[in-house]
């Protein structure tokens, strides 16, 4: 343990020689959910209803990637060299991927995830893309210049393969392939090239008829889609900056889904609803549109997941139905080169914007009015009914209120009377229908609430260090809450605000707690309100000293000069003065010295302060005079801020005497 050590003769010429401070905005619909896809790149998408999987082609890895659908991987099939195009048998028991690597058809058994077989197609190099039409599986293969469009027939006893299906028509490269396989369209375009034209084949007999070659707004088509009755066509190319839709009779144009970007993908649900996916930085990425009708139902739009400026972006062909219409799956990817798997829910239904407006304050027990509006790209008719719902303190669960319905103008309005005051919630919500996706919104109105009295007595009131001080809290009239929390917070970083006491006040609105003051303390009486009072906070700032005491060695006796007790020392020997005190991390004491003279104390010129050891001990060697006749006092205190810290009132330790001898 370290000693300090003062001149007495030092503070003895210092003397000698001295004088004497809700409303909710509508807007495109985020997509619901997305996971990774461990894939380098994406070539194709296709859902397998019955046993509810989503298989995504990874040219660039050679494999297909099997999820559920949520995004969570089931199986991953390598092996597969230039995988592009898939289709699913129609008993949904084998997906047909076109494996350009291996100049072959391979088929997946969905129930196994293995391979069933491999077809060899007779010459045809780098099969691409495939459709199911008529219980044949269609594809597109050839390298450059020598495109074609061929057949696999597995009703028989063996596979058959047919190449050269294209009649007429000639393609550089294999095309994309668009179908119904109900009613025996397939429809082809250039995939490679600029060729602006579409060929129509019937395929619902023997061999396929081509029924029509026309150019048409596009080419480089990333994707074809034919709509489940087999008469209308939507392709998605990079230009024009829209879906173009033809007659599967004449390509005669039949309209455009204005999707207002580069086109990248597109897929038509079961019961005709279009999804046309654009490549779209900054806006939306899929849009949706009923079948003929030009105005959008929805919009999607990808977040951005990178450290690029734009969102991510959707793949080309990367669209895909559930069979059942509740999910539309998109494949996008992102400046890094990350995929993910995208699961759109309730795509085919329209997104109706619901506004509530409240206003900001009302008084309690008053009727007060809350208006909004519900509208919708697909019209809602006058008298749609909304359900609306109060939350308040007294109904924290919500309670139900008699339903409203709209004007032919979607507005609508309804008037409450607030029981409770404080913060009052008024949700109003639309259910939906099979068209019409369900919305909510709300807004919340602030309702006055008369001010409780609560205080905290003991304000102010300095105690001995690790005093039991009992505090109490007054509560005046409430309705029903009684209950009173106090709460303490002693000074410093350390020790955290704690709550010493919860409980109902007795019938005099008092709560009291017991707090051992070992630091200057903070206490905080809350009252947390009820329905018809706000909530009330009571501070009380009470202070702690420290306990500190000095003893002395190396004296030769002690004895009384008048009533004062007094240290006797040999006027060479050196006094060493201990001081023990309430520790603090950083905590100095401040040493005082004064000497007698001429029947006044004065300050010996000594007042220092020396930092406590861990114990709380610091140890000062007091230099003797050297001359006898002498009489000193000391003493220890904490001063409150310069003594290292602030957590405790200012004490000063008792004088210790001293009296120097011959």
């Amino acid at each position: 343990m370290r000693t300090r050590t003062i001149s007495t003769a030092t503070a003895l010429a210092v003397l000698f020689s001295s004088a004497a401070l809700v409303a909710v905005a509508s807007g495109p619909a985020a997509a619901d959910s997305a996971k990774l896809l461990d894939v380098k790149s994406a070539a194709d998408v296709l859902v397998d209803g019955a046993h509810q999987r989503v298989y995504v082609s990874d040219p660039v890895e050679g494999k297909i990637v099997v999820t559920d659908y949520t995004g969570a991987v089931k199986a991953t099939l390598d092996g597969l060299p230039d995988v592009d195009g898939l289709a699913l048998s129609p008993d949904s028991g084998q997906v047909y991927a076109a494996v350009a690597g291996l100049d072959r058809i391979v088929s997946v058994d969905t129930s196994s995830y293995t391979q069933s077989a491999s077809y060899k197609l007779d010459g045809a190099e780098r099969p691409r893309t495939l459709a199911m039409a008529s219980g044949k599986l269609w594809f597109g293969y050839g390298p450059d210049a020598e495109g074609g469009i061929g057949s696999l027939d597995l009703s028989g006893g063996g596979p058959v393969v047919a190449l050269g299906q294209d009649g007429d028509a000639s393609f550089y490269a294999a095309p994309e392939l668009g179908s119904d396989p109900d009613s025996g369209v397939l429809v082809a375009g250039e995939k490679e090239t600029s060729n602006d034209s579409l060929t129509v084949y019937d395929v619902s007999g023997p061999k396929p008829e081509l029924r029509v070659t026309k150019s048409v707004e596009g080419g480089f088509f990333d994707d074809i889609a034919v709509s489940p009755d087999g008469t209308q066509i939507v392709t998605a190319s990079g230009s024009p900056y829209y879906h173009p839709v033809y007659s599967t009779e004449d390509l005669s144009p039949l309209g455009r889904y204005n999707s207002g970007d580069y086109g990248s993908a597109v897929d038509i649900a079961p019961d005709g609803t279009v999804a046309a996916g654009t490549f779209s930085w900054y806006g939306p990425d899929v849009h949706i549109y009923q079948q003929g009708k030009w105005s959008k139902v929805r919009e999607y739009e990808f977040p951005n997941t990178s450290g690029s400026s734009g969102g991510d972006t959707l793949v080309d062909g990367g669209l895909a139905w559930a069979p059942d219409g509740s999910r539309l799956f998109a494949v996008s990817d992102n400046g890094d080169g990350a995929f993910s798997l995208r699961v759109l829910t309730e795509p085919g239904k329209s997104l109706p914007a619901l506004t509530v407006a409240a206003p900001d304050e009302a008084k309690r027990a008053r009727s007060l009015t809350v208006t909004g509006t519900l509208t919708d790209t697909a019209p809602l008719p006058a008298g749609t009914e909304l359900s609306v719902t109060r939350t308040d303190i007294e109904s924290p669960g919500g309670k139900k209120l008699p339903a409203v319905k709209t004007e032919a103008d979607g507005s609508f309005s309804l008037t409450d009377t607030p029981p409770a005051g404080g913060k009052v919630t008024y949700k109003v919500a639309y259910a939906g229908d099979s068209t019409h996706a369900a919305a909510s919104a709300s807004d919340t109105v602030e309702v006055s609430r008369s001010t409780p009295k609560l205080t905290l007595n003991k304000n102010g009131n300095v105690y001995s260090y690790g005093a039991d001080v009992s505090f109490t809290a007054h509560l005046g009239t409430t309705y029903k809450n009684r209950t009173v929390q106090i709460w303490a917070d002693p000074y410093g970083s350390d020790k955290p605000d704690k709550l010493v006491k919860k409980g109902v006040v007795n019938a005099r609105g008092d709560l009291s707690a017991t707090v051992d003051m070992k630091r200057d303390t903070k206490l905080t009486a809350v009252f947390a309100g009820d329905a018809r009072y706000a909530s009330k906070k009571a501070t009380s700032t009470a202070y702690a000293k420290v306990k500190v005491s000095t003893s002395v060695s190396k004296h030769y006796k002690t004895g009384a000069i008048g009533s004062t007790k007094y240290y006797y020392f040999h006027k060479n020997t050196d006094p060493v003065l201990t001081t023990t005190m309430s520790y603090y991390k950083g905590r100095e004491h401040r040493f005082e010295l004064q000497v007698r003279v001429d029947g006044t104390w004065r300050s010996g010129g000594a007042n220092e302060y020396y930092r406590l050891n861990a114990d709380g001990t610091s140890t000062v060697r007091l230099e003797a005079p050297g001359r006898s006749g002498v009489r000193a006092r000391i003493r220890a205190s904490y001063v409150n801020g310069t003594s290292g810290d602030n957590v405790n009132s200012t004490t000063h330790g008792a004088w210790r005497y001293l009296n120097f001898t011959r």
